[in-house]
């Protein structure tokens, strides 16, 4: 997946534990656990919004896109779905 989640060094920057943050957030060990592996096939806003708050930062600071090479660049772009007309039209 092209998605990194950097959770982990977050956590390590504010000094706070995953169970710590678990407390604080009412979210679950395991499923944060599996969000900050990079195992999470998606993460809700509301959820993103509560780490947030508690990190005290963006959620740019908890994710960042890096695809692995122009071909999966490519190949999204080709992927049945994908829209390939601008947003807004002029």
């Amino acid at each position: 997946m092209s998605i990194i989640v950097k959770l982990d060094d977050m956590l390590y920057e504010r000094r706070m534990t995953l169970t710590e943050l678990s407390e604080r957030i009412g979210i679950t060990l395991a499923n944060l656990s599996v969000l900050k592996t990079g195992k999470a096939r998606a993460v809700r806003f509301s959820t993103l919004d509560a780490i947030c708050v508690a990190l005290q930062c963006q959620p740019g600071d908890l994710l960042e896109f890096a695809p692995a090479s122009l071909a999966d660049v490519d190949k999204a772009a080709a992927a049945p779905g994908h829209e390939t007309e601008p947003l807004c039209k002029p």
